[in-house]
């Protein structure tokens, strides 16, 4: 793989002890990058003007349901209860290996559009190995960095992990595998017990929904046998007391939140607030493009606008007016997208920030930047220029590369129109 030398751009690294943006150069070797500063030596090296570009660190969505892309919108007036009675009681059933492969395929790409470079694939609707096999097909197929978090469709509580299964998938340069489980909330306290040991004995992040109630009795059984650690990764985390966030704090699990998911669907409020009073930080997924924009920078900007405004009321009844100073920073923002994302997903010595040694997965944005931070979290597709992957350029001159996009078009349509008729039953 050739060098390449990315000169002139504002450069927000994410790493810690380096200024929130600089201006510096970025060399990449094989993949990864070998140095970020100034004056750079580019004997052999392709060199890009990106001069008024801010590049940042690759967005890490660390929660999405890649297989329902077909349905893009079909939920966005549907609760909690509407999503778990239409999506899983009614048309889950119905897809067919191709409907994944290409829901899959379609979602990844959008995500790459939008800037994220890294993505958690939460896939629970695997009946057979064939659907399993095409989500992988679609996923990989896209160019993505993927973490595919196997899951299965729901079932009784006391239904263990399908190890087997898991056990047969392959990985790759850019697929990691993790498990998908029903997890505490959902599961007997034995079959909770005995997932979570699965995940340990393999080294894989197991990954679980926690909302709309208190905590069942699968959490006390999972923590007395000494299984919460930093591959745990709670989505949502509403209904969860202080005591258990501390619990799972002090253990180093991780949490993603879904914030405009959350809101709207009746998950519980974000997490946020509670998380960063421990001395920790979310990562963020977008859940379902169903029900919401698959879009990290949109969450990210929701879950800070939501947490400063629970921060100024809380200033406001304690002393008779809004806060004269902002509790939480743009920086962390972004941080949440990235560093906390890449920590969530087992990836922290990968990606997230861009430094030696780490992968070469960046966006270039084309917006102007006063502010670079600033110009970072407003960005929409439209503003990302670029995406690089382990090196390779996945988009470029705003356009996806080495995709036709008209047949993947023309496919997830197919799809769309076999299944939106069994959205009733």
């Amino acid at each position: 793989m050739n060098r390449v030398l990315l000169r002139g751009a504002r450069v927000i690294t994410m790493a810690p002890h380096r200024p929130d943006a600089e201006r510096a150069d970025i060399l990449i070797d094989g993949g990864t990058i070998t140095a970020v500063g100034q004056g750079l030596d580019a004997t052999g090296a392709e060199v890009v003007d990106v001069t008024g570009r801010v590049i940042m660190p690759g967005l890490v969505n660390a929660h999405l349901h890649t297989w329902q892309s077909a349905l893009r919108g079909v939920g966005t007036d549907w609760t909690l209860a509407d999503y778990l009675g239409r999506m899983h009681g009614a048309v889950a059933r119905h897809y067919r290996p191709e409907d994944m492969r290409i829901g899959t395929l379609a979602g990844a790409l959008d995500q790459l559009d939008r800037g994220t470079t890294t993505l958690g694939d939460w896939c629970h609707n695997t009946p057979t190995p064939e659907h399993t096999d095409a989500a992988i097909e679609g996923l990989t197929a896209s160019g993505i960095r993927g973490v595919f978090l196997h899951g299965t469709p729901y079932s009784a509580p006391d239904a263990t992990h399908p190890v087997g299964e898991l056990d047969r998938l392959p990985d790759g340069p850019l697929l990691t595998l993790g498990m998908a489980v029903r997890g505490p909330q959902l599961s007997t306290p034995d079959t909770a017990v005995a997932d979570f040991r699965a995940a340990a004995e393999r080294g894989l992040v197991v990954s679980m929904h926690q909302s709309g109630g208190e905590p069942g009795p699968g959490w006390a059984a999972v923590r007395d046998a000494g299984l919460l650690s930093p591959r745990t990764n709670v989505v949502h985390g509403a209904g969860l007391t202080e005591d258990w966030l501390k619990t799972l704090v002090d253990a180093g699990a991780t949490f993603t939140s879904t914030p405009e998911n959350e809101l709207g669907q009746g998950h519980g409020f974000p997490v946020t607030g509670h998380l960063l009073r421990l001395g920790s930080a979310p990562s963020l997924g977008t859940d379902t493009d169903a029900i919401t924009p698959a879009d990290v920078l949109s969450a990210a900007r929701i879950a800070l606008a939501h947490q400063r405004g629970h921060d100024h009321d809380d200033h406001r009844r304690a002393n008779g007016s809004f806060s004269l100073t902002t509790t939480i920073t743009a920086k962390q923002a972004l941080a949440w997208a990235t560093v906390e994302g890449a920590r969530a997903l087992g990836l922290a010595d990968r990606v997230g920030r861009l430094e030696p040694d780490m992968q070469a997965d960046l966006v270039v944005i084309d917006a102007p930047a006063p502010n670079p931070v600033a110009a970072a979290l407003h960005a929409t597709a439209g503003d990302i220029e670029a995406v690089m992957i382990a090196g390779r350029w996945r988009k470029r001159g705003h356009a996806l590369l080495d995709v036709d996009l008209g047949a993947v078009r023309a496919q997830l349509h197919e799809s769309a129109d076999h299944l939106i008729p069994h959205l009733t039953g």
